[in-house]
């Protein structure tokens, strides 16, 4: 079966492109660098040519919410016209929990534009809310770190791992399309400053984490349980505390 994945080159579109490539399929990337550009439309046209399933994982350059907004409102005119010409069977979008219940956040109102244009395309979908990526750990530790401390939120927080993102990705894009919205979470629900305390023990980092109230992530102020789950979701099966050892040891 021929796929196209939106942002193939990607550290998610990369695992997930050779994922399917193990399983006999074939795969275009779908990137600037591979000759398909969703802020001109170029290149769409041959990508989808005898394309069966399309995995949207494109982001924009940066998560501020003028260049957001514009990334996925250009993107997803360009991308939806040339499927609905192309008669796409699935289409495939990977977006975050919470989306629709922090609209002050500029970026999530981003991705739930892209959400409800596919909603409206007429095209079979299947939306996959994620919650954030184990992967990120090291980033709220960089960007909550003030010397030796990282002040971190006690909001609750249930981080799953790439590689279990990038298995439902696959499994669902291969299934029919669910014309619906499915939520992916890990195992295992704390506070985001007790998986960051668990992270920074495991890894040796000389470091000490200062636990507040303040229901912040990355300085934005969030309702508390924004990164979780709302309801019914897929759990991943990789445990943090396995992935980071075994990160912690590469």
């Amino acid at each position: 079966m021929k796929i196209l994945v939106i942002g193939g080159t990607g550290l998610t579109g990369r695992l997930v492109t050779k994922k399917l490539a193990n399983l006999g399929h074939q795969v275009v990337i779908g990137s600037p660098t591979h000759g398909v550009d969703l802020m001109t439309g170029e290149g769409l046209t041959q990508a989808l040519e005898n394309t069966a399933i399309v995995i949207d994982l494109s982001n924009s350059s940066s998560p501020e919410e003028e260049n957001a907004i514009h990334f996925f409102q250009t993107a997803g005119k360009h991308l939806l016209k040339a499927e609905q010409a192309a008669n796409i069977r699935h289409h495939l979008v990977l977006s975050i929990v919470g989306t629709d219940n922090a609209p002050q956040i500029g970026y999530l109102r981003a991705k739930k534009y892209q959400e409800d244009n596919i909603k409206s395309s007429g095209i079979p979908y299947t939306i996959i809310r994620s919650t954030q990526f184990y992967e990120h750990t090291d980033a709220i530790i960089s960007v909550q770190g003030q010397g030796d401390e990282v002040f971190v939120s006690k909001i609750d927080y249930q981080p799953i791992a790439l590689e279990d993102v990038t298995d439902y990705i696959v499994q669902f894009a291969l299934e029919e399309p669910k014309n619906g919205t499915v939520e992916i979470a890990g195992p295992t629900r704390a506070h985001m400053d007790d998986f960051v305390a668990k992270y920074i023990v495991i890894a040796g980092k000389p470091l000490k984490v200062v636990s507040d109230e303040d229901s912040k992530y990355m300085h934005l102020v969030v309702p508390r349980s924004l990164l979780v789950p709302a309801g019914t979701y897929h759990a991943g099966k990789i445990y943090f505390e396995d992935w980071a050892l075994h990160t912690a040891s590469h």
